[in-house]
């Protein structure tokens, strides 16, 4: 009796404790975490041109850079430098050569290092209208020449930046070459720049633009050539009340990227930089057409008078730029004048 009570005991606290006893709670597997992906490296570009920042070239291609930025979801960024901060004229095309994370802003007369028939393209005396310039340049000869530019490590973007038929800019009249002869003109350094002045009958100076204020100020120079945006943009016309409208050069710039840094952009950026840099040079030019006549209007009203030139006198001295020049191709000078024949003809 005593072993069945004991019994019956046992199996009642055995079953207690069994009661009470709660299964431990499945412990949750947690998902697999993914792995972070990590940013893709912008990739980074550095602009440089001469043009300072309250000119229209530079507005504009600021906001190139700007979209570029915007439509990439910052993948690429174009670092604008203007006014010369950064190397200018053949040194910028150098840093393109050589492979930089580098963009060039240049007049193509700088190709001609390069690929010397570009000089002839934007040689001068040659174009009467914003809109024959721009139809060459879509031209077989021209793109060609495109294609010679890229086997050099150039990519050229694009050769339609416009501001302007470049005139004397002076505190003296000028008319014809004999007005001109011996005046100390700065220039850019381009050897086109040079021979063109030297056969207009001046006396070509080499300078940075930047410095060209002062020189004028203190007589080192007696005045430079450029375009009515520059003008009125610098306030050159601070210190020189005189543009003589000789229209030898229609002002040009190029965009020219190096071929290290496009190929290092995808099929979708390289898509995006093309069109912005292209839809730039339209909004400028259009943008150029409008403004031109109000600066023109604002530039008279600060002092500046405008005068017409004996272009025909001019133009005869400057024919031998072309065919003096021994790096040309020979016949470049008729081949361009043929294809204006037809552009001047379909525009007809």
């Amino acid at each position: 009796m005593k072993k069945s009570l004991l019994g019956v005991l046992i199996f009642s606290i055995l079953g207690m404790y069994g009661c009470g006893q709660k299964d431990e709670p499945k412990k949750e597997e947690k998902p697999l975490e993914k792995p972070v992906e990590k940013e893709a490296p912008k990739k980074i570009a550095k602009l440089s041109l001469v043009f300072q920042p309250t000119e229209l070239v530079t507005q504009e291609i600021q906001r190139v850079s700007e979209r570029i930025k915007e439509k990439t979801n910052g993948s690429v960024e174009i670092q604008v430098f203007p006014g010369g901060q950064l190397p200018v004229y053949k040194d910028n095309l150098e840093q393109v050569v050589n492979g930089a994370d580098w963009i060039a802003v240049e007049d193509p007369s700088y190709l001609g290092d390069y690929v010397p028939d570009f000089t002839a393209i934007v040689g001068p005396m040659l174009y009467k209208s914003f809109d024959e310039y721009n139809k060459m340049t879509e031209t077989d000869l021209v793109k060609n020449l495109v294609t010679k530019a890229s086997d050099k490590g150039i990519k050229v973007m694009s050769l339609n930046y416009l501001f302007g038929f470049r005139n004397m800019i002076t505190n003296k009249e000028i008319v014809t070459p004999e007005d001109l002869k011996g005046m100390k003109i700065r220039v850019p350094g381009s050897q086109l720049w040079i021979q063109t002045l030297g056969a207009m009958t001046a006396s070509p100076t080499p300078m940075a633009f930047p410095e060209t204020y002062g020189a004028i100020q203190q007589k080192v120079v007696d005045g430079l050539e450029g375009s009515i945006a520059s003008m009125y943009g610098t306030k050159i016309y601070e210190v020189a009340k005189q543009m003589s409208n000789t229209k030898h050069f229609l002002g040009t710039a190029g965009v020219y990227i190096s071929p290290a840094f496009w190929n290092k952009l995808n099929d979708n950026e390289k898509d995006i930089v093309e069109k912005e840099f292209l839809q730039g040079a339209i909004n400028n030019n259009e943008q150029l057409a409008k403004e031109e006549q109000m600066m023109i209007t604002k530039l008279t009203e600060a002092g500046v008078k405008f005068n017409d030139v004996n272009s025909e006198s001019f133009s005869k001295l400057t024919e031998k730029v072309f065919t003096e020049d021994t790096k040309l191709t020979p016949g470049i000078y008729g081949q361009i004048v043929e294809e204006l024949k037809k552009i001047r003809e379909n525009n007809n």
